[in-house]
């Protein structure tokens, strides 16, 4: 167990904590700032275009189909070709639809190929393309699952 304070804290939890309510502090905007009504409002925002977001705006982006798509296979292929011990996972746990897992699968073996030839960062390069170009190709790659679900 870790040393304690004699009020029974202990120095790195507190600190933890400490950091934690900084980091949260900081990224909810800048001190003074209401909304972009309010009349306190600095009129930096209303200058603004109406098609920029707010820097901390909380609404989620949408990403395309494709872009998830290519952005699994990416990451999954770049993992197994680093000898990941997350890269044994089966296509549901990794994220994939049915043909998303043939589509890693196939670049899987490119990419090995590629690195015997010329190197991992080759590999890593053939990896991104041929996932933005198959996915593309396939428009996601989504309809093949049974248990897919678009993003909502």
């Amino acid at each position: 167990m870790g040393a304690t304070t004699r009020a029974g804290f202990r120095p790195a939890a507190v600190c933890g904590c400490a950091l934690v309510l900084a980091v949260t502090m900081t990224g909810c905007g800048s001190s003074g700032s209401g909304p972009s009504g309010d009349s306190r409002d600095s009129g930096h925002s209303r200058n603004a275009p109406a098609s920029t977001p707010a820097p901390h705006d909380p609404t989620p982006r949408a990403t395309s189909p494709v872009r998830l798509c290519a952005d699994l296979i990416s990451y999954w292929a770049e993992q197994d070709l680093a000898g990941s011990q997350w890269a044994g996972l089966d296509w549901e746990q990794k994220g994939l639809s049915n043909q998303q897992y043939e589509i890693y699968d196939d670049i899987v073996q490119a990419a090995r190929a590629e690195r015997k030839r010329h190197g991992t960062p080759a590999a890593k390069a053939l990896i991104k393309r041929l996932a933005e170009r198959r996915c593309a190709a396939a428009n996601g790659a989504t309809h093949s699952s049974e248990n897919w679900r678009p993003p909502t």
